[in-house]
């Protein structure tokens, strides 16, 4: 990689504060989840609540107006995207526990199927790292499925001290385009 590839391009400076909004609020929401993380995740599962009603619903009318779909599919979508709304919105504690156990339940589903892939790649002439790699993606699943409800707990503090640091480095990235 060449130095010319991290430097800023030209047409990124004239939004230069695009980067710098995005990285204050990718700071103070990481901050939020760091010093608060149940209030923060219980109100950003409401956002997430009404973001799935107002899908729905907008899905529903794409089954009349959008022909490029099958109708069959937006209805569906629109249809468990309201159910999901509203399930959400009416008992936000409840999602705010199930949410992130399902997101970690998936998630270490897909490091153990990604593991076994990359184990059988290594086996089949991947190579030794394709094996290791293997390796610590199916501990990795198993760990996270050995106690999804554990691993939950801690999604919010991962997510803040994640946003925390992908929120200094738009905030610098801002300053650089800036320059």
């Amino acid at each position: 990689m060449t130095t010319a590839a991290l430097q800023p391009q030209p047409q990124a400076s004239g939004i230069w504060w695009l980067f710098l909004l995005q990285g204050i609020a990718g700071i103070v929401l990481g901050l939020m989840l760091l010093a608060a993380p149940g209030q923060t995740l219980v109100a950003m599962i409401h956002f997430l609540g009404f973001y799935w009603l107002i899908t729905g619903v907008l899905e529903l009318v794409r089954v009349f107006t959008d022909r490029s779909t099958p109708w069959i599919w937006s209805l569906l979508s629109g249809l468990i995207g309201i159910a999901a709304g509203v399930l959400v919105v009416k008992h936000p504690l409840l999602a705010a526990l199930t949410v992130p156990t399902v997101l970690v339940i998936l998630l270490g589903a897909q490091g153990l199927v990604m593991g076994i892939v990359e184990i059988i790649g290594g086996f089949k002439g991947g190579g030794i790292g394709s094996f290791i790699f293997g390796a610590i993606n199916v501990a990795i699943g198993l760990l996270l499925l050995s106690s999804p409800v554990a691993a939950a707990v801690a999604v919010p503090l991962v997510f803040g001290v994640l946003l925390l640091v992908q929120g200094v480095a738009l905030v610098i990235w801002a300053f650089r385009v800036r320059a």
